[in-house]
């Protein structure tokens, strides 16, 4: 947002209504600008320095927000959704409406999502070009072909002729249970692509059955939040995703 910005803009941003809802309030005498009744919709302000009430509320400002979530199974990465509830609804004490997750994860995965309005840091994570390394848990169904970690590491070549970058994969533990065969790894991809680590499995004769990221670049989920929780990013942690910048 630029120095100085409109006050029913400023008002919508902070999530006190549409703009045609504010501008009403403004006109009807319910918002003052420093203890003064202001009528002018248009009127400039800068939110650093100005203190703006609605109906003697003071109206907190932030140009950017940053948010850890521990997204749940069963909701969307999305902002809007006609059929599911969306991740930036989990965030419900927010003072921005503009926030947006960075990146996507498939509704039955759970774990970390960057949720932000701060589109360069969004730019910077996502762009192809950066090759952020991404960590997920995965619990995958089927025993795997011989291998598998050799060409994960060289460049996975999926079925549909798609060269993948480079990945790191880690077994953590293997055992049968009830005549299936399953193992729980930890792997490192550096890009994002459609449904890339379930494909990844499946090429190799597996099927992922339960799929958790546990960090982005230097973002590495808090274990004490739970599915659906969140909190707010440290600064030391939004130094730290800066710092690739």
């Amino acid at each position: 947002m630029a120095k100085t910005v409109r006050l029913d803009r400023f008002l919508a941003e902070m999530k006190q209504g549409t703009r045609s809802e504010v501008k009403e309030f403004i006109r009807k005498g319910k918002v003052t600008v420093d203890g003064a009744v202001c009528r002018a919709p248009e009127q400039k302000i800068d939110p650093d320095v100005n203190e703006v009430c609605l109906s003697g509320n003071r109206i907190g400002w932030a140009a950017v927000e940053y948010y850890m979530l521990n997204k749940p199974q069963g909701v969307v990465s999305a902002t809007e959704d006609g059929r599911y509830k969306t991740v930036t609804e989990l965030i419900s004490d927010s003072r921005r409406k503009d926030l947006f997750p960075v990146g996507r994860l498939d509704i039955d995965t759970e774990g970390l999502l960057l949720i932000t309005n701060d589109g360069s840091l969004a730019h910077m994570l996502l762009a192809p070009g950066k090759h952020v390394d991404k960590v997920y848990f995965a619990r995958v169904r089927g025993k795997l072909r011989e291998g598998t970690e050799k060409r994960f590491r060289e460049g996975l070549v999926l079925p549909d002729g798609q060269k993948l970058l480079p990945a790191d994969l880690i077994f953590l533990n293997s055992r049968e249970e009830e005549g299936e065969f399953y193992s729980e790894v930890r792997l490192t991809i550096r890009e994002g692509k459609f449904h890339q680590v379930k494909r990844m499995f499946e090429a190799e004769g597996g099927s992922v059955v339960y799929l958790k990221r546990i960090s982005m670049g230097s973002l590495i989920l808090d274990d004490t939040l739970k599915p659906g929780e969140y909190r707010e990013l440290t600064s030391e942690e939004i130094r730290l995703l800066k710092d690739r910048q």
